[in-house]
């Protein structure tokens, strides 16, 4: 259920190909939060919030005065006076909440400016790029005014090789099947690690007939050892009963999922008792595998629609492939429950980025799903905010209290008797800064694309590009299947030049609809839309092993839009092929995302070379 931060963008291909799109649900529109003008706040300055309700992360307070001072919260109680001179906002009818923690995400690109806009001020992602860490670092020390929600990270996860966080076409750390764990994990602390995940899955509550390695019981126990000599966290993806087990018996201090194979047993419920284990159940993607419509629902809640980016639209109304799973979802509900009830302290968490999830909204989601699985309203929000704070160690965050960090929330209505009044917004700090919320509805106008028309000749020695993200291997592994490819600069190019870039692998059987090849992205970000219509032509030198090759242009206004496609052949000689953007049919080059160069059917292994790629 993992998926890589920037290759995610690019996952909107198995989306697309497999055609696994939901449809439409129908919602009831209540009504929108209204206005209200908020203090700027921040360092230096002070406001105060009276008459509201507050959740302060475990109990309610009916009736309170708050009080913000240099970006934290320097006073809450009904008998707080509020100091002459302040700003203040009424907050009669309202609930004034912490800033909501998501603690599973795949954090990229937009996520966490996504994450912000519904009220998320922190996110857990649990696979993610660890050469960001210092500046993730230093974000989250900053009391400064931001867009984003602040963000940990497992960065590279404990997996081994082929194993699952792998398929994604580009290089990963992974652990040997004789490896040494407790080396493993130094080297991921060495990177600045927050916390250390655990991959354990080998498929098998997936499908029938697909199998992948995994790490072994020792390796799990090693790795969770080590983490902890680190004093480090130690978290772990298991998919089935028995390896959750092994997990929390071993001493893991959480699962960031909860197993979908059966329904939590009295002795699985008592060993994580004992253990003292968390669980992020992460039911809005167990959801999206029953294809139970939740993302779509929340798509079209008037309460979050607004505020909702076309990408973010895209990914909450789609489905993963296949059959619908209603019992895995029966049992992820089931267990919850029963984990709950025993005392076992449960997180809020949403492995966004996934089909049927987005980053922030779909928060609002899992606590309903959390509140169906029986957690009171106050429990699923404590889920939300205290109880990430305390097992994660986030001690300035989740509470509202003298002295901590004011990331916070004010809604209409009470969301302690409703949970779904979380979704009407009415005010939102960030380290005491109001945030600015900006309707996405009507958004603004893709960028220009980068001036020139060369995007890459490869005579630099590598296979870098004139403008844009860069080229980014894809193949359908990222759908299920088990085509490979790689690629890399080849000495000898077209007319004579320096050099080319080589794209090679193998078709393989497993999917209906293989692929296997490069993509480049024309905008800063993966599959961020830029405006090229004043382009009219790709051209570009290939040679190659004299089979059909294929290229796909993504544009539009969603990442699940279907691409549309051109072919062409590649023969032993270097020629010139040329494609007018106007015969992609359908496409949109006003939001040109990416142009991926690919092979596809027959199987067998294909072997291309490209150079001197132009947008003329």
């Amino acid at each position: 259920m993992n998926r890589w931060p920037e290759i995610l963008a690019a996952g909107a291909i198995a989306a697309a190909i497999a055609g696994a799109v939901l449809a439409q649900g129908a919602s009831a529109e209540p009504a929108v939060a209204a206005d209200v003008v908020l203090p700027s706040g921040g360092e230096g300055a002070a406001f105060a919030i009276t008459g509201v309700r507050v959740f302060d992360g475990e109990r309610v307070l009916p009736a309170a005065n708050v009080v913000i001072r240099d970006g934290r919260i320097a006073a809450v109680g009904a008998d707080v006076a509020i100091p002459a001179g302040i700003e203040v906002v009424d907050g009669a009818g309202r609930t004034l909440l912490p800033g909501f923690i998501d603690a599973h995400t795949h954090s990229w690109g937009e996520a966490q400016r996504d994450a912000l806009r519904f009220g998320v001020t922190a996110e857990l992602d649990m696979f993610g790029d660890w050469n960001r860490i210092p500046a993730l670092r230093a974000q989250r020390e900053s009391l400064g005014a931001t867009g984003q929600a602040d963000l940990w990270t497992a960065g590279a996860t404990v997996t081994t090789a082929g194993g699952h966080g792998t398929q994604y076409g580009f290089p990963v750390p992974t652990l040997a099947a004789d490896g040494d764990a407790a080396a493993f994990v130094a080297a991921r602390v060495a990177e600045g690690s927050d916390y250390i995940k655990l991959i354990v899955e080998d498929f098998s509550t997936h499908s029938a007939e697909r199998r992948l390695p995994t790490i072994t019981p020792a390796q799990v126990a090693a790795a969770i050892t080590a983490a902890h000599a680190h004093e480090r966290r130690a978290v772990v993806h298991a998919s089935s009963q028995a390896d959750a087990l092994h997990a929390v018996e071993s001493g893991a201090d959480g699962l960031v999922h909860v197993f979908h194979d059966a329904a939590a047993s009295p002795a699985f419920v008592a060993a994580a008792r004992r253990s003292g284990a968390f669980v992020v159940p992460t039911l809005s993607v167990v959801a999206s595998f029953a294809q139970d419509g939740s993302g779509s629902a929340l798509a079209a809640d008037a309460r979050l629609a607004p505020w909702l980016a076309a990408e973010q639209r895209g990914t909450l109304d789609a489905g993963f492939p296949g059959a619908a799973r209603p019992a895995a979802f029966d049992n992820a509900l089931r267990s919850v429950a029963a984990l709950h009830a025993a005392g076992v302290d449960v997180l809020a968490g949403t492995d966004a980025g996934n089909p049927g999830t987005t980053h922030g909204a779909s928060v609002h989601g899992e606590l309903a799903l959390l509140v169906r699985a029986g957690l009171s309203p106050r429990a699923a929000l404590a889920a939300a905010t205290s109880v990430p704070a305390r097992r994660f160690g986030l001690d300035d965050r989740g509470r509202i209290a003298p002295g901590l960090r004011a990331d916070l929330l004010l809604v209409d209505g009470d969301p302690t008797a409703d949970i779904a009044a979380t979704r009407a917004i009415a005010g939102l700090w960030k380290n005491g800064h109001a945030v600015v919320r900006p309707r996405m509805d009507a958004p603004a106008a893709a960028p220009a694309i980068a001036a020139g028309a060369l995007l890459a000749d490869f005579e630099d020695g590598a296979t870098g590009v004139r403008f844009g993200h860069g080229w980014q291997l894809t193949t359908d592994a990222m759908a299920g299947g088990t085509s490979v490819a790689d690629q890399a600069w080849a000495a000898g190019g077209a007319t004579g030049s320096r050099g080319a870039l080589r794209v090679a692998g193998e078709i393989r059987p497993g999917f209906a609809f293989p692929w296997a090849g490069t993509m480049f992205h024309p905008g800063a970000q993966p599959m961020q839309p830029v405006d090229a219509s004043a382009r009219s032509e790709l051209v570009f030198q290939a040679r190659g092993d004299g089979r059909g090759y294929q290229v796909m242009l993504f544009s539009g206004p969603s990442m699940q839009a279907l691409p549309s496609m051109q072919a062409f052949t590649a023969g032993p000689e270097w020629r010139e092929v040329r494609i007018p953007l106007a015969s992609f049919a359908g496409a949109d080059v006003a939001s040109l995302r990416a142009v991926a160069i690919t092979a596809g059917q027959p199987q067998g292994a294909f072997e291309l070379y490209i150079d001197q790629v132009e947008l003329r």
